[in-house]
């Protein structure tokens, strides 16, 4: 029970990664405001929590709506956890097309979101003494060919917020961390993809089977595995953790195929047929 007595706040807390994140602390002993669109799957969870979950709506494009939930948790005692981490997949086009407008809707969602939370978070915790916080980012952070481009870019920015703010805050006793998810079983790649309801579960099974192949352990991300690095982050057991990321990817960026898997194509194994 890590976090018995402790609130916290997760955004995009609905669904996926941020779902199974609630379950964990709730699990562990937290109270969690859950900051999301979705009021039907959000209110569902409240339903079923025995007064352990609250639901606030917030669009985290909307500064003020991620104010006014972080107040909401802090009202009711203190806040010492925040996991920013909602987000979709923004804008898909190439840099050489995309529309000014969609790529600052896509920065606001994934980029300015985790900055007015921590923003607002932080002040409250200060005067808690202290607290942790945690944001999502992404392997498309670290490299190309992961992901659109403007988003790509928010996550890598996650990253870098994460650091700037972890110094920032460091005299506050606040830790600030973030994960870095490679591929998750979510439905944020079917949404992105706008790929029609009824064909989802299809659609969630090949890229189940096309990421268990694309890297050494050998079967897709759950929401689960990046809960835990969540809890781990949050916890007092990374009491002396700031200002780093966790990856959370199956080995996807270990390297090329060839560093893992012997029977890929590589220059070495190519070059063994001249000796």
């Amino acid at each position: 029970m890590r976090f018995a007595g402790k609130r916290a706040v997760v955004t995009g807390g609905a669904s996926g990664i941020g779902r199974a994140t609630v379950d964990r602390l709730v699990s562990e002993g937290a109270e969690v405001w859950i900051g999301d669109i979705d009021e039907g799957a959000a209110n569902d969870m409240v339903a079923t929590s025995n007064g352990r979950i609250h639901f606030r709506r917030t669009d985290v494009t909307d500064a003020e709506a991620i104010r006014a939930l972080i107040e909401e948790a802090d009202a009711a005692g203190g806040l010492d956890i925040l996991f920013n981490n909602a987000g979709a997949g923004g804008a898909r086009e190439p840099i050489g097309e995309v529309a000014p407008e969609d790529w600052d809707r896509t920065q606001a969602l994934l980029l300015r979101s985790v900055a007015m939370g921590i923003r607002y978070a932080a002040p409250l915790m200060t005067a808690r003494g202290g607290g942790a916080i945690v944001n999502t980012s992404s392997v498309s952070a670290l490299g190309t060919g992961y992901a659109p481009t403007a988003y790509s870019t928010a996550k890598a920015g996650v990253l870098h917020l994460t650091k700037l703010a972890a110094a920032d805050l460091a005299r506050h006793n606040i830790r600030v961390n973030a994960v870095v998810p490679g591929f998750i079983m979510t439905n944020i790649f079917t949404r992105h993809l706008e790929v029609p309801e009824d064909k989802r579960a299809q659609a969630n099974g090949m890229i189940a089977h096309v990421a268990a192949d694309s890297q050494p352990i050998r079967r897709a991300g759950r929401p689960e595995d990046i809960a835990a690095a969540v809890a781990y982050l949050a916890s007092d057991d990374a009491a002396f953790v700031t200002g780093t990321s966790i990856l959370v990817d199956g080995g996807l960026t270990i390297g090329t195929r060839g560093s893992w898997d012997p029977a890929a194509p590589s220059l070495f194994s190519a070059l063994e047929a001249f000796q």
